[in-house]
């Protein structure tokens, strides 16, 4: 059995020549996208839509050659950057004069919660992981969906969130684990119990299905008040 050639799979044929080569290619590539990012106007990844991390893939697809190859010269890089920052200008410049434009490249916000409920699409169920969502929520320090009066998942991936005030607060589910994992298809006890699938709160006396989703896994629902 043949011994594996690490020196071929670590270094192959390279060279302090092309070592050097690549470290400059690469701080000249990584130079012209850092340029790029800034000339977008943006603070953050956490400000970036689906439009605009289509655009850092792409700039990272014609940066990643002129890093590693020496066939490929880095003049047609930068003009592919240039190409690339008029047709973002150009697009972001409709999409500035024409909502719909603007709707089809960013998105719309989506309301994940309202009083105190997950909402429940005509067409479905909304599309959010629900465990990320729980972890959203408690980062606030929410303890049940009843301290919400409204949730939206906006178009930078960010959730905001509306409170109810301590009066109004209602019965809602629980979002922490050792709580939440009580759900159950039984019920034991009369009381006040949400429905895992959608929030829905209902006096239960024996097991039925949910009357928004037609689901039946229940928990008990809290009400306490929100911890500020």
């Amino acid at each position: 059995m043949a011994s594996l050639d690490w020196k071929n799979i670590f270094l192959n044929d390279l060279d302090f020549t092309i070592a050097v080569e690549i470290g400059m290619r690469t701080i000249i590539m990584f130079a012209l996208v850092l340029i790029f990012l800034r000339s977008t106007g943006k603070k953050g990844v956490r400000q970036l839509s689906i439009f605009e991390v289509a655009i850092i893939i792409a700039l990272g697809s014609a940066a990643g050659d002129p890093m590693l190859s020496g066939e490929s010269a880095i003049i047609p890089s930068v003009l592919v950057f240039f190409v690339i920052l008029l047709v973002y200008r150009i697009i972001t410049f409709f999409a500035a004069k024409y909502q719909k434009i603007e709707n089809i490249l960013e998105g719309v916000p989506m309301y994940i919660v309202e009083d105190g409920k997950f909402t429940m699409n005509e067409e479905g169920d909304a599309n959010f992981a629900q465990d990320e969502f729980f972890a959203e929520m408690r980062v606030k320090g929410i303890e049940h969906v009843g301290q919400v009066r409204a949730a939206l998942l906006e178009t930078n991936g960010q959730v905001s969130f509306l409170f109810f005030d301590d009066e109004e607060v209602k019965p809602g589910l629980p979002i922490y684990p050792k709580i939440y994992n009580k759900k159950s298809k039984v019920i034991a006890n009369a009381g006040l119990y949400a429905c895992t699938h959608c929030a829905e709160v209902l006096h239960l006396r024996s097991q039925q299905a949910c009357s928004r989703c037609n689901r039946e896994e229940w928990v008990a629902a809290m009400d306490d008040k929100r911890i500020k």
